[in-house]
């Protein structure tokens, strides 16, 4: 399929500009330039990453949004940081593979597409408000690969004051920071090649040097391709990607940037299960390398995006920054989801859907940073102005009406041939804009450091306002149109002070107890063509922002080799709901997520790594108006989810490391009453690697099996509000890899 080009004109001007920025601040630091110590500095910070810990799988603290990089020590929030080397090591592709490690988190699936979506906390966060380098939505929309960057920071709980409003909805329960790579002190020369269950090959390189005086220039280049079956039956895919971040460095001067490029191809990728109207059990899950699939189906996904972060230390005490990005995606697929009937053996129904869809995002923030004391109390304010704009282009197709409802069944699915397009909403060849969202937010914070460092105090306000609006599509039936379309649908312009109180108290050096009271703030959900089967009567609908409130206390330990973490928190969200007599997708009281969270990670022994922990959550439906949903479990949230995982390095065999990872979900509910009840899941992953010299060239094999027991599960249910769609489990999946160092 051919697509036009991606408007090239501003990332070039952009890149000229920071190109030439970089060249006049060399140029007038060139006679002050010190010997310097790059530490890869992903976000063009004077500390650079934070350091990882014991074991190496995480780092000590993490991106706290505004605030910067933090020890978690000094934090009064939940953040975790998973490192390139436990990427690797896990041989993660995506960011929600890397996620499988986490017991906060449970990777679920888009609204009626592929798009990857992670609920934290028991809140759905999609992959399109996934923040790069701290600005929201510059990555691929569906599917970020891993290749594109060096550490995926989780920040748990609410955080409209630490990172300002999700542009998407999401948030609410935390929000996913990804660090580009950098390069680092020594050259790097990286090929890899893999193989994965079903034919699935892989081939990357990672090259990176550093230039100039006092290797004050990094330059950093990640190349892959991806290509063939998958484990799952008739079920194929392709990725390209190409990426390039560069960095410069003076005394007080630091600069970084990216520039980079995926086309990610699915065919006949299995898809959505809907319990349709009358269902009253959920089915057993059928095998899962089956395929349900229909043969001319398939999803395409391109992307171009850029970045530019710059920081200047005016003094010793005070730090401006700036940082500016902007993407450039297409996306275009057939779809044929599926939808259960009443019959309850594995029958269902499924038609051709068709989008095409483009996405214009451009977003920025400026901010400066300061120290300063008053008499014994120190201070670091922090002052800061973001911008996002958002503006989509879109368009579908439906098959609709006799002939084009195709019969099939989960079990012993039916492959039809393609069916004719009976629905159009705009014109998929040339998407109109649709939708657009404008967000814009002043914040200000103090953290102050009293009792000699014992205990910090947070305080800050930020002052957000979302606008959004959406357009009616120009609507043909069977060749018949009946609406002009471009109409104003909805709009929305509103703003809104969110604050922030967190508190640290460091009751010894090893042992630290945090509080925090925040809140989340997201645009108000749009209501979907379709719930459960149903056509919703005020499809594309949006409603007004959300305001979540959380309150949070916790214990935070660092034993040097074992560190950890156990959090309580309470969060409160208006909730959105479909009624099916009216057809009305709208707002309906509030969910309330209670929950307790453990954290363990570290070397506690030297050879022997452990990573994961447990959540026990509590997440009910509150004055819903109805009897049938109060007090009911929200759609698609376990009561209890754990990971576990261990790595040994064989004492008698140098070199050679053995791993294994357990996850287990808890059961959940498919319907906002309750009466569709999905099975809990057990799964078990093991892995082995083995690191060795080649001609003094360093060289890692690396084998794994995903799924060991070959379960049949539903592994996610739900990711968009008042949804219950199911997503089979992958199938038992073998991956081998080996990467060679040069």
């Amino acid at each position: 399929m051919s697509h036009p080009a991606f408007p090239l004109r501003p990332i070039a001007v952009a890149l000229s500009l920071w190109a030439s920025g970089a060249s006049v601040w060399a140029q007038a630091a060139a006679t002050e330039l010190e010997t310097v110590t790059v530490e890869a500095s992903a976000d063009a910070s004077a500390e650079g990453l934070s350091k990882p810990y014991a074991g190496g799988q995480v780092a000590r603290g993490g991106r706290a949004g505004i605030l910067g990089t933090r020890d978690n020590m000094d934090t009064p929030f939940s953040i975790t940081s998973y490192t390139n080397e436990l990427i690797q090591d896990r041989q993660a592709k995506s960011v929600g593979d890397v996620l499988q490690n986490d017991p906060t988190v449970r990777v679920a699936r888009g609204f009626g597409n592929f798009q990857e979506a992670y609920f934290i906390r028991g809140f759905t966060l999609s992959s399109d408000d996934v923040a790069y380098n701290g600005l929201y939505s510059l990555l691929p929309r569906q599917y970020i690969a891993t290749e594109l960057f060096e550490r995926v920071e989780v920040l748990r709980g609410a955080s409209a004051f630490l990172t300002g409003a999700s542009p998407n909805g999401g948030g609410l329960g935390g929000n996913i920071n990804l660090l580009p790579k950098r390069a680092g002190n020594e050259p790097l020369n990286r090929v890899g090649v893999g193989v994965s269950s079903g034919g699935q090959a892989t081939v990357s390189a990672d090259i990176s040097r550093r230039f100039g005086p006092d290797q004050s220039t990094g330059l950093r280049l990640n190349a892959a391709h991806r290509g063939g079956d998958t484990a799952t039956d008739q079920e194929s895919a392709k990725l390209d990607l190409l990426s390039l971040g560069v960095d410069w460095r003076s005394r007080n001067v630091r600069l970084s940037g990216d520039i980079g490029w995926q086309n990610n191809r699915l065919k006949e990728t299995r898809t959505n299960v809907t319990p349709g109207t009358g269902v009253t059990v959920i089915p057993s899950a059928p095998d899962a390398s089956s395929n349900w699939a229909q043969p001319w189906s398939y999803s395409n996904e391109r992307d171009l995006f850029g970045t530019f972060r710059g920081e200047w230390d005016i003094n010793d005490d005070v730090t401006a920054w700036a940082a500016y990005g902007l993407r450039r995606s297409k996306e275009r697929n057939a779809l044929a989801n599926v939808t259960l009937t009443a019959a309850g053996n594995g029958a269902a129904t499924t038609s051709r859907f068709d989008n095409a869809r483009e996405d214009h995002v451009s977003t920025g923030e400026l901010g400066i940073r300061g120290k300063f004391k008053t008499g014994s109390v120190g201070h670091e304010l922090v002052a800061s102005y973001s911008h996002f704009d958002l503006k989509v282009y879109n368009a579908y197709g439906m098959s609709t009406g006799a002939g084009n409802t195709l019969n099939t069944n989960i079990y012993n699915p039916t492959s039809y041939a393609i069916t004719g397009l009976t629905f159009l909403g705009n014109d998929l060849n040339n998407p109109a804009y649709n939708r657009g969202v404008t967000l814009q937010s002043y914040a200000l914070g103090d953290t102050l450091s009293l009792l000699d460092g014992k205990a910090l105090l947070t305080l800050g306000v930020r002052h957000q306002t979302l606008e959004s609006d959406s357009l009616t599509y120009r609507v043909v039936n069977n060749g018949v149109q009946t609406s002009a379309g471009g109409a104003r649908a909805s709009a929305y312009d509103k703003s809104r002070t969110s604050p922030v109180v967190g508190a640290v108290f460091k009751l010894t050096p090893q042992v630290s107890l945090y509080g925090n009271y925040i809140e989340g703030l997201v645009q108000g959900d749009t209501a979907p063509a379709t719930s459960g089967g149903i056509a919703v009567a005020n499809v594309g609908e949006q409603h007004a922002p959300y305001v979540a409130k959380q309150k949070e206390v916790g214990v935070k330990y660092d034993g040097g080799k074992i560190g950890g973490g156990l959090a309580f928190f309470s969060t409160d969200k208006p909730r959105s709901a479909f009624d099916p007599v009216t057809r009305i997708f709208g707002s309906s009281g509030e969910d309330r997520h209670q929950g307790v969270e453990l954290n363990v990670f570290g070397e506690p022994v030297r050879g022997l790594r452990l990573l994961g922990g447990a959540t026990w959550l509590d997440a009910k439906q509150r004055s819903t108006g109805s009897s049938t949903t109060d007090g009911k479990r929200v759609i698609g949230v376990p009561q209890f989810q754990a990971t576990a995982g261990a790595e040994w390095d064989v004492p008698a065999v140098q070199g050679l490391t053995l791993d294994a990872r357990v996850v287990h979900t808890g059961a959940t509910y498919a319907n906002a009453t309750n009466t569709l009840r999905v099975s809990g899941w057990n799964r078990l992953d093991l892995g082995v690697r083995y690191m060795t010299e080649v001609q003094g060239k360093l060289l890692t094999l690396r084998a794994r099996v995903d799924n060991v027991a070959d379960r049949n599960y539903w592994a996610s249910v739900g990711g968009y509000p008042g949804s219950g769609y199911l997503v089979l489990g992958a199938p038992r999946t073998f991956t081998l890899s080996a990467s060679m160092d040069f």
